[in-house]
């Protein structure tokens, strides 16, 4: 189960730690593409940040989808089942340290469209063509038997006002964070309204920011908190910008460690890394949020 009475420690960036193995994530389903072909990295990047202090293993499902996958040469059967093997590995090494959770990774319609709209939102597509993507992947993720799911990296209200009405068509406990800029999402709406939309989700358990500069966490989570009435996650990229034709990204600084207790303080109890946060920086975030350490 989930307690967020004290702070609980995220891993970071699951494509950081593949990239270290060598693994190429250039093409389309960039993470995916290993659930085939080399689950066996998929595990052994989990297992990297349970070893480091993570609590939480979240999936290589970000960029996964039954259309992303038959568009990639799978059939539609091959699809489900590649979608429900990223909880199968996170949960099989999840099983060798106790109280590890496994988070399904949900990412946003524009990862699928691997364009970099991601961080832009703002899609040409209608309501309903965002219910008919999220909707199979989230319920096969479901099904699959996460402990809850890691919505992530939202770049927009009007992608969120869909899937949160599908998240409490499922039932299943998730967090919700979106990609910001200053004040406001990456679509470029105000974040009071943002997370005004989670507001009446009966499924969430956090809301919150990833995949942002780490100097926006901290306005961010305080909105969260104080529109939703939930704890707040939190888990920053490490700076830089994202190259959409090489799909890589120019790292900045790493995590500012003195940045945490005012996370904390403002309601953070989900915290880790997003891209560019590897092992390492997890185990300096784990050390920090120890309570002998607060």
């Amino acid at each position: 189960m989930l307690d967020l009475d004290q702070p609980v420690v995220l891993d970071g960036g699951l494509s950081t730690v593949l990239e270290e193995q060598g693994a190429d994530l250039s093409g389309s389903l960039w993470t995916a593409r290993l659930l085939a072909e080399e689950p066996e990295r998929i595990a052994a990047a989990h297992r990297a940040f349970f070893d480091a202090g993570s609590r939480v293993a979240t999936t290589a499902s970000y960029q996964a989808s039954v259309e992303g996958l038959v568009a990639a040469g799978h059939d539609e059967d091959d699809a489900r089942q590649l979608i429900r093997r990223s909880v199968t590995i996170a949960r099989e090494v999840a099983q060798e340290f106790p109280g590890a959770l496994v988070a399904a990774s949900v990412g946003p319609y524009g990862a699928f469209l691997a364009d970099g709209s991601e961080y832009r939102g703002r899609y040409d597509v209608t309501a309903a063509r965002l219910r008919e993507f999220h909707g199979p992947r989230l319920e096969l993720l479901a099904e699959a038997g996460p402990d809850l799911l890691a919505v992530e990296t939202i770049p927009d209200a009007d992608e969120a006002e869909v899937i949160v009405e599908l998240l409490d068509e499922i039932g299943v406990p998730a967090w919700f964070s979106y990609s910001v800029r200053g004040s406001r999402t990456s679509a470029g709406q105000p974040l009071v309204a943002a997370y005004g939309v989670l507001r009446s989700c009966r499924s969430l358990v956090a809301a919150g920011v990833n995949c942002s500069d780490q100097a926006d966490v901290l306005r961010a989570a305080e909105c969260a908190v104080a529109v939703t009435g939930l704890p707040a996650v939190a888990y920053p990229n490490r700076g830089g910008a994202w190259d959409a034709d090489s799909k890589t990204w120019a790292y900045g600084e790493p995590l500012d460690l003195d940045l945490v207790p005012a996370w904390l303080d403002a309601g953070v109890r989900l915290l880790g890394g997003c891209c560019g946060n590897g092992p390492a920086d997890i185990a300096r975030l784990a050390d920090r949020t120890r309570p002998e350490s607060a």
